[in-house]
């Protein structure tokens, strides 16, 4: 094995991924490892492709969008527009993550609302039964 490629199982201890993972993301035609019978070995472009799927799946984007960036990406003519629809997918992506922290911060200050409700019934009930 030369030093560019790798195996499935060093890609997997390398990016903590699973072989799964990477069968599916071949399967979905994200990544393209090389064919020797049975085994997959893997270029650095699949290297690279891997590190923008993690970091897109991390950033919560969905994996379409994931794919159409890395489709523009090995368009070399498009980097502008690849770069221009990366930037408008982190804005909306960014405003998503907005409001879900936004209800989430509502849905906790509810949640503590009522845990000390809770905490509250729980007390009474404990100093009735003490008297």
């Amino acid at each position: 094995m030369t030093d560019d490629l790798m195996t499935i199982r060093v890609m997997c201890d390398t990016y903590n991924v699973t072989p799964r993972t990477l069968r599916f993301y071949e399967a979905k035609e994200l990544l393209h490892p090389i064919r020797d019978g049975q085994k997959r070995l893997f270029t650095n472009r699949d290297r690279a492709r891997l590190k923008l799927i993690l970091r897109g799946k991390r950033f919560g984007f969905p994996l379409e969008d994931i794919r159409q960036l890395l489709d523009l990406y090995d368009m070399a003519s498009l980097r502008h527009t690849q770069v221009q629809r990366a930037y408008d997918l982190g804005l909306k992506r960014m405003e998503e993550m907005k409001q879900q922290f936004n209800e989430l911060a509502e849905t906790i200050a509810e949640l503590k609302k009522q845990l000390e409700l809770g905490e509250q019934m729980l007390s009474a009930q404990a100093q009735s039964t003490a008297a």
